[in-house]
């Protein structure tokens, strides 16, 4: 990096545009976000990238059944994910497209190659069940009870026979033991590290990266020297994460991002990161990403969201309703960074009036109705011994959000919140009749409010810039003028 800053890159997971986004990608935008705002504060230069996974079979079904044209249905919903980032208050600084032949078809192509003249991939004949959900083959042992994936119960597997290209990924086993286990791939929480070691254990089967013209409907990324095949989507789809930072075309700037400093992806796709990702990077003799932050799903009312049973939420509708930094305190509070989490409107308004109504704006609002009579306070009237422990509550605070323990994070900053309430009813500065004690009490609340302020920046950026518009605490002196309520309560 120039001038030897640092450099921190993280990623989303690549999603299906097959149909509108849901509150589950509404979550991991916010995440990803949340931890690549912490570090452009850290001041590393920060890319967070995200796309559309354009070439998945199910998005070529999905726009036949909308008597769409595949570009025109792809670009029409990958604008709608573009759009609920935007409204998210989420900054991607890529967003790479999986059917961009300018500059994605070349470094998949490239990848196939270096992976081709390693000699680990083969064209062979094969029959299977393949799941259009997951996009992949499953062998009857993967399968439940039923016959049918984990991840898409009720749905019908598809018995196909074809010949297509392999890719050797039983060569690397011991190689993605080591990398797993050593935590040179770190994966986080250590549960989905040990559920990857576990399928490690098990005997790895190579695996199919390419399908038929056919079978594809002439739809993804050419193999290269074979026009009668194209690229299975998970071959193409894990390299947007190269593609959109130069890889087969931009040289420089590929060597300046990656390795990937971390994917976030949802639980249902680990495998495919964990182990086909680093496999492919292997064979290609590229860098690896070093971590990945695995998360759960949203489960609304106790049931996983479908499609099927009708129990999906809207991100939009909520953001509308409810404003942006509610939307992204309540996913990235209530939803445990690592593991499901519910979602229900009652639980929502609860989280909105106890934390946001009467905790931080509460908060806010009576320092700053005490302060506006008395401002500006000078830095002089604040004894320097009241300041707040800042680097112990910086350290606290930053050990969370790097163990992507986001939850943790914003529960560690009530904390303080709650702290600050109960110091102020103590102190009781409405009684107080001595002006330069009362200044001192103010401009001592105003400084530990800028620290609240600072810390959920990541979190809810608005709202901290809201609150240092009341309470600016500057360098001679602290400026109060109180505005509206933060938080206005939900009935």
């Amino acid at each position: 990096m120039e001038n030897g800053q640092e450099k921190f890159y993280i990623t989303t997971a690549i999603p299906y545009v097959n149909a509108k986004p849901h509150l589950g990608h509404a979550l991991e935008f916010v995440q990803t976000d949340a931890v690549a705002r912490y570090h452009r504060l850290q001041g590393r230069e920060t890319a967070l990238l995200s796309g559309s996974d354009d070439n998945a079979l199910k998005n070529v079904q999905a726009a036949e059944a909308a008597g769409m044209d595949v570009q025109q249905f792809i670009d029409t919903n990958a604008a709608l994910f573009a759009d609920l980032a935007q409204r998210l208050n989420v900054q991607f600084d890529r967003f790479q497209k999986g059917s961009d032949r300018a500059h994605h078809y070349p470094a998949s192509q490239k990848l196939w190659e270096l992976c081709d003249a390693a000699g680990d991939i083969y064209k062979k004949s094969y029959e299977g069940l393949y799941c259009l959900g997951c996009e992949t083959f499953y062998t009857s042992d993967e399968l439940n009870e039923n016959g049918e994936c984990f991840e898409h119960p009720g749905r019908k597997l598809e018995l196909v026979s074809e010949e297509n290209y392999f890719f050797r990924l039983s060569k690397y086993q011991d190689a993605l033991i080591e990398l797993v286990s050593s935590d040179t791939l770190a994966i986080l929480p250590k549960s989905r590290k040990n559920e990857v070691l576990s399928f490690l254990k098990q005997p790895l089967r190579d695996i199919s990266i390419s399908r038929t013209n056919a079978r594809a409907k002439n739809w993804g990324v050419p193999v290269p020297g074979d026009d009668t095949q194209r690229m299975y989507v998970w071959f193409d789809a894990l390299n947007i994460y190269q593609s959109g930072v130069g890889f087969g075309w931009d040289e420089q700037q590929y060597q300046k991002w990656w390795p990937a400093d971390v994917h976030v992806i949802g639980k249902g796709i680990t495998r495919f990161h964990a182990v086909y990702w680093p496999a492919f990077l292997l064979s290609a003799k590229l860098p690896l990403p070093k971590a990945l932050y695995v998360h759960g799903y949203i489960t609304v009312d106790g049931q996983k969201m479908s499609k099927m049973i009708g129990n999906t939420i809207d991100p939009f509708e909520m953001i509308e309703k409810y404003g942006t930094d509610p939307v992204r305190y309540y996913l990235l509070r209530e939803i445990p960074s690592g593991e499901d989490g519910d979602f229900s409107y009652e639980k929502f308004v609860t989280r909105y009036n106890g934390d946001l109504a009467n905790g931080l704006g509460n908060l806010v609002a009576r320092v700053a109705t005490l302060g506006e009579k008395i401002s500006p306070i000078s830095l002089k009237d604040v004894y320097p011994k009241e300041q707040p422990q800042t680097r112990l509550i910086d350290e606290a605070y930053e050990k969370r959000v790097m163990g992507f323990r986001l939850n943790e994070a914003l529960e560690f900053i009530w904390g303080i919140i709650g702290e600050r309430d109960k110091e102020i009813n103590d102190r009781k500065p409405w009684a107080v009749s001595d002006e330069a004690y009362l200044r001192h009490i103010i401009g001592d609340e105003c400084h530990r409010i800028g620290t609240i302020s600072r810390l959920i920046a990541p979190f809810m950026p608005d709202t901290a810039r809201k609150i240092n518009e009341q309470i600016n605490v500057g360098e001679m002196e602290i400026v109060i003028k109180k505005g509206p309520n933060l938080f206005p309560r939900l009935s």
